[in-house]
């Protein structure tokens, strides 16, 4: 009995090993991100961009974030197609992070004195953001080619997202300290590091493909319960977004915090996001993927309004804790949905059009955001926000309670 649980000891762990560093990866890309956005009005008006007032600063940063996730949303399939059709990942997930890095580098290189006009600019943060989804979604999908439970998989996705979004918000408004280009050059070395953990992981793809990208989009046309965590990951990205860019000009509007204060309100958010997502992985393991994206959804709305409506600084911090919690219900039964309702061969699409809706959630968060600010001032924008999340989830909750989904496997990894 002793050999044998030695033995499978050590059978498991190549994959527990390959779990971190794949988590790694995940928080690599993250981090990188995410410095940015504490200072992302400083850091446009630095890159060129012309904006004389709070709504002018807005719409900057709103291309200038929306720029990249145009590239995430037009080529995430791309490379989860690429990835299928070979039976490889890591040579792909290495080029999109090495690619990533250099788009980051290149904005420093091109921004500096404001030589290169903003519109050149936002074609340079597109194309790295092309090259940065390859990364982040070959990553994710390699841990759905990991043995064990699908939610521990994605727990691990999810703790690494929520990690890399918790600490690159707050250190990201240190480095605008030290200077406004600085969140750039730490990203692009974020991504490097990204590509030589991805070098070390054991690639377990399917054997590939023999075809097209048509024919993998009709299989999951077959699959239409993938609409569920597509929907869901929308609009938890779509908040996610909102707070990025009009959570961020908020806070520092309505309580006069500089980024680096701006940072750590924003981490107060993605800390309790980050720390529950792996037990929360786990527990949808245990329990279903229903109940936690069914409740965590609703309070989830819930929450963004009370954001606003607190009146100090205080009560706003906790309820940013409340969200984070609120999330970290959410996002890892999501993603295990995608892992638990995919074909294998098919893998790389499934989470690149789980990352495509995501992405365009984002781009909504940015896009609603700011023209509802625009329009009606930060109350509505909090509004229409939650809203948003918890009217979509509870229109979809009655067909999704009624959903028939396979189970996950449980291995005690």
């Amino acid at each position: 009995m002793a050999h044998r649980l030695a033995a499978r000891r050590d059978a498991l762990a190549p994959v527990q090993r390959d779990r971190v560093a794949l988590a790694l990866v995940v928080f690599a890309v993250l981090f990188g991100q995410v410095l940015l956005y504490p200072g992302v009005t400083d850091l446009v008006a630095a890159l060129g961009a012309h904006a004389g007032s709070a709504t002018g600063a807005l719409d900057a940063s709103a291309w200038f974030l929306g720029a990249e996730f145009v590239g995430f949303v037009l080529c995430a399939g791309l490379w989860g197609h690429l990835s299928d059709r070979t039976g490889r990942r890591t040579p792909f997930v290495v080029a999109g992070a090495l690619g990533g890095a250099l788009g980051y580098l290149l904005l420093v290189f091109l921004g500096r004195g404001g030589a290169l006009a903003y519109e050149w600019l936002l074609l340079a943060r597109f194309v790295q953001g092309a090259f940065t989804i390859g990364a982040f979604s070959l990553s994710m999908t390699m841990l759905m080619d990991l043995e064990g439970g699908h939610g521990k998989n994605m727990g691990a996705a999810g703790i690494a997202i929520g990690s890399g979004t918790a600490l690159g918000a707050p250190v990201g408004g240190q480095l605008y300290e030290m200077g406004v280009f600085v969140p750039l050059l730490v990203a692009g070395g974020a991504l490097c590091v990204a590509a030589l953990l991805a070098t070390r992981v054991a690639d377990r793809a399917p054997s590939g493909t023999t075809t097209g990208l048509g024919d993998a989009l009709a299989r999951l046309r077959e699959t239409p319960a993938l609409s569920f965590p597509y929907a869901f990951g929308f609009m938890d990205r779509l908040t996610a977004g909102f707070f990025a860019l009009v959570g961020t000009v908020y806070f520092r509007e309505t309580f006069g915090l500089d980024a680096g204060s701006a940072g750590l309100v924003l981490g107060l958010f993605f800390a309790p996001f980050a720390l529950l997502q792996y037990p929360m992985g786990v527990l949808s393991d245990r329990v279903g993927r229903k109940l936690p994206v069914a409740v965590g959804s609703l309070c989830y709305g819930a929450v963004v309004v009370a954001v606003y409506l607190a009146p100090t600084l205080a009560l706003a911090a906790v309820a940013m804790v409340c969200l984070g919690v609120a999330g970290a219900f959410v996002s890892p039964a999501t993603m295990a949905l995608v892992t638990d309702l995919a074909n294998e061969d098919d893998r790389g699409v499934a989470m690149g059009g789980f990352n495509v809706f995501g992405n365009l959630g984002f781009l909504g968060g940015f896009a609603v955001g700011s023209a509802v600010v625009e329009a009606a001032g930060y109350g509505a924008a909090f509004l229409t926000a939650g809203l948003l999340e918890a009217g979509v989830v509870a229109l979809a909750l009655p067909a999704f309670l009624r959903l028939d989904l396979p189970g996950s496997p449980t291995n005690p990894e």
